[in-house]
């Protein structure tokens, strides 16, 4: 019998290892750094320059100390109630009040009341400011509101040039007035064309969001006009600035808004030069300056902090 070789042949084989799971956690975790990035973006373009800000001071450390005691912390060893705890550029400063130890100014009592007046000269200066900042922001809102919605209307492209918007010592002033074969009203008339009454309805839209008090006035141009009962330019132009109050009322602007509503026939013409020019027949509203509610804030908050020096001095 024949002898056989037998041959055993060992293949290898060759490839990839098998693949595990941790590419998958690593990836998931980069699409969600890449969420949390573009979401970070979105919300940084929604909010105000305000409010980053305040999000800026809100995680800005309020204590540099390096102590490592019970004084060294963020908070510095104060309670949350004390003022000056979280006290951020964003906020008003509080007044700080001094307590020196004196014989030659009179008693405790009246230094505080002196270091407390000091500190509310500083305090008030920096609310008004505040108060005053604000208020113009709100009036570079509104006339921009007032510009886009007029030029964004096709039935009142017509009218742009009949709103005169402009910033004043006494408050933004917003103006709708004739135009050359383009009038309010009728000649000798307080009943508005249909044209008036959709600008005035705009103006209603942008001035209903706003803090301020209103003042309306109506103004004509120096044409004589009289009639037999004794009608005349001051009646016309009270009624013109009664019917734009009307107007502004019905679509929402709230009536304790309306600071006064007047008639000034042509003793205040927009052109000095031509006072017979259809531009002096207009009407005139007006966001007051200082009349908001941030500046009624304002104004009790210093006669707060008044009350308090005036009674540590009757101490």
């Amino acid at each position: 019998m024949a002898n056989h070789t037998i041959i055993i042949k060992k293949v290898k084989k060759g490839g990839h290892a098998a693949h595990g799971g941790a590419w998958k956690v690593a990836y998931a975790d980069f699409v969600t750094a890449m969420m949390a990035f573009f979401l970070l973006l979105w919300l940084l373009n929604a909010v105000s320059q305000e409010q980053l800000e305040g999000i800026s001071d809100y995680f800005s450390p309020i204590s540099t100390d390096t102590s490592t005691s019970g004084g060294g912390g963020l908070m510095a060893g104060k309670m949350v109630s004390n003022k000056g705890v979280f006290e951020t550029d964003a906020a008003p400063p509080s007044a700080v009040v001094n307590l020196p130890i004196s014989r030659d100014h009179g008693s405790d009592a009246e230094a505080m009341a002196r270091n407390a007046a000091e500190g509310t000269g500083s305090s008030s200066d920096n609310l008004a400011e505040q108060s005053a900042e604000r208020e113009e922001q709100q009036f570079r809102q509104a006339e921009e509101q007032l510009r886009l919605a007029i030029e964004s209307a096709p039935k009142l492209k017509q009218l742009v040039k009949s709103l005169l918007v402009d910033n004043t010592p006494e408050g933004l002033r917003i103006q709708i007035i004739d135009q050359e074969r383009l009038p309010m009203f009728p000649r000798g008339s307080a009943e508005m064309y249909l044209h008036t009454r959709k600008i005035l309805e705009l103006v209603a839209k942008v001035v209903q969001q706003m803090p301020q008090a209103i003042a309306i006035s109506g103004h004509t141009d120096a044409t004589k006009f009289t009639t037999d009962n004794g009608y005349s330019n001051w009646e016309l132009s009270a009624d013109r600035a009664n019917a734009a109050r009307r107007i502004l009322i019905r679509r929402g602007v709230p009536e304790k808004s309306i600071a006064r509503v007047v008639g000034m026939a042509a003793t205040n013409p927009l052109l000095a030069d031509e006072p017979e020019a259809p531009g002096n027949r207009r009407l005139t509203v007006v966001l007051l300056r200082g009349s908001g509610e941030q500046s009624k804030h304002v104004t009790g908050e210093l006669e707060s902090r008044l009350r308090v020096v005036s009674n540590s001095d009757k101490k």
